[in-house]
């Protein structure tokens, strides 16, 4: 776990191609790509104060394009072999640059659609400036994946009820919430779930929240499958 975390921070602030770009390269975007669409390993794009990343960072990875109309509509078409380990986090990235107290709101509305196959999570992954913390939200999973830690129990925030994980990978604390039905379509208020760690368990103090981002962490979609985020928005105040 401490790869997959580290890899997603450093590896996706890197532009050099490795070996594996020449595999990626051969996979080829779906038709809808009307704005942008990329095969790089770490291809990434801004789009309406959104950014976008493929981000194909973990070991054993296949083929994987991410495409896109715009920030908030895009989709990804990834091969990866039935192995375990996380292959990559696809994503779109919207930054908040503000602490905890200074919010007045942090909320978000998420459409996707899924494959019944597959190994995966649709997830918010939502860090501190400092990515001292990550604070993970699955909305749905399928196949065989789980959250890093140990259960805490479950909660109702933020209009779903979790089952809440907290551990740590070597780096930093993670804490995940894991809804305990699948959703493909809601709106999640963020805020006070960051307030309910923060004040009611006292998990970390008031920090500053950077980045919001939202995609779906594939483990294996041997074949070829599709991801498709419909609409989403991330809003603040």
């Amino acid at each position: 776990m401490a790869t997959r975390t580290l890899s997603r921070i450093t590896k996706a602030m890197l532009a050099p191609a490795l070996a594996l770009g020449a595999t990626i390269g051969l996979a080829s975007a779906p038709a809808q790509a009307a704005v942008w669409n990329s095969c790089d390993q770490w291809g990434n794009t801004t789009l309406n104060g959104y950014t976008l990343y493929n981000n194909i960072w973990g070991s054993g990875a296949g083929s994987q394009c991410i495409w896109a109309n715009s920030g908030t509509n895009w989709g990804v078409w990834a091969d990866h072999p039935n192995t375990g380990g996380i292959k990559s986090y696809p994503n779109s990235k919207k930054v908040i640059n503000k602490s905890i107290t200074s919010l007045g709101s942090l909320s978000s509305s998420y459409n996707v659609t899924v494959p019944s196959s597959g190994a995966y999570n649709t997830s918010y992954d939502i860090w501190d400036t400092d990515y001292d913390y990550e604070i993970m939200l699955w909305v749905n999973k399928t196949g065989a994946v789980g959250p890093l830690g140990t259960s805490q129990g479950n909660v109702t925030l933020g209009g779903h009820t979790w089952t809440v994980y907290k551990g740590n990978n070597g780096a930093n604390d993670v804490f995940s919430f894991v809804r305990t039905s699948n959703s493909s379509s809601g709106t999640v208020n963020v805020l006070p779930i960051l307030k309910w760690i923060k004040d009611t368990k006292g998990w970390f103090g008031n920090e500053t929240i950077g980045d919001v981002q939202f995609g779906f962490e594939i483990t294996s979609s041997s074949g070829g499958l599709e991801f498709v985020t419909n609409n989403l928005t991330v809003s603040s105040s």
